[in-house]
């Protein structure tokens, strides 16, 4: 399995009392390894959740970061960033992804992790709303869960009855990376799936069963038995990052 040199400095409990998701800092790690970062950057952390990214960030590599969510409280977030001892270069934000308030230009980067596919599938998002907020020669970074490969029905058929709909957002890394390369407005300088995509995301699912009995029982939903029935290793994490020309 990858190491995480980066993460590994995080206490695990840390992490896991705030992960929404498979190991966020892991994910983000992974993405920056394709990205340039350096110090007083402005950077846009898209559905930061519980800000684990954001304080990430700003820890790892001294940028200012806009820590945007739409579901966290940002007092909350607020409160986390104070105790990392990070409150003067992350600023929390409640906002919609359609309904952002950052001038055109404004950040020197922006990153999504495990949360792009819910907005940012729809054909017009990048071009209409993400490209505008990163100024000319400035930074994209995504990772979001996904497919091996494209199929008829949006999903292969060992996961029929595990499909939902915000499930139809799964893309495989070639039709993420013809969304955005299409509208010319950034070079594309990583896409791939990142390798040791389903242990990172059992590692998730494995604690979300023991704390997190709930989801079953309200949305029907078990990580572990969706990622076991993936025999035909068709489910991913994918990671892609962009240029703005």
């Amino acid at each position: 399995m990858n190491t995480y040199p980066k993460t590994e400095k995080y206490e695990s409990k840390w992490i896991e009392e705030n992960w929404m998701g498979p190991n966020p800092l892991q994910l983000l790690e992974e993405l920056c390894n394709n990205m340039n970062l350096s110090p007083g950057m402005k950077v846009l952390d898209m559905g930061c959740g519980k800000g684990l990214t954001s304080i990430f960030l700003a820890k790892e590599f001294d940028v200012t970061v806009f820590a945007n969510d739409l579901w966290i409280d940002p007092t909350e977030n607020l409160e986390r960033f104070k105790e990392a001892g990070v409150d003067d270069k992350v600023f929390p934000l409640k906002a919609e992804a359609h309904g952002l308030p950052y001038a055109e230009g404004f950040f020197d980067a922006a990153i999504a992790i495990d949360s792009y596919q819910y907005y940012g599938a729809d054909e017009i998002y990048f071009p209409v709303t993400f490209s505008k907020l990163v100024k000319q020669g400035g930074q994209f970074g995504i990772v979001c869960p996904g497919l091996m490969q494209e199929f008829k029905k949006g999903y292969p058929e060992t996961h029929e009855s595990f499909w939902y709909e915000d499930m139809f957002s799964f893309h495989s890394a070639d039709w993420w990376k013809n969304l955005w390369e299409k509208t010319e407005l950034v070079d594309i300088t990583s896409c791939y799936n990142i390798p040791d995509a389903k242990k990172i995301w059992y590692s998730w699912a494995h604690w979300a069963r023991e704390n997190l009995g709930y989801l079953k029982d309200e949305v029907g939903f078990d990580d572990i038995e969706f990622l076991d029935a993936d025999t035909e290793d068709q489910i991913t994490l994918l990671a892609m990052t962009a240029v703005k020309k």
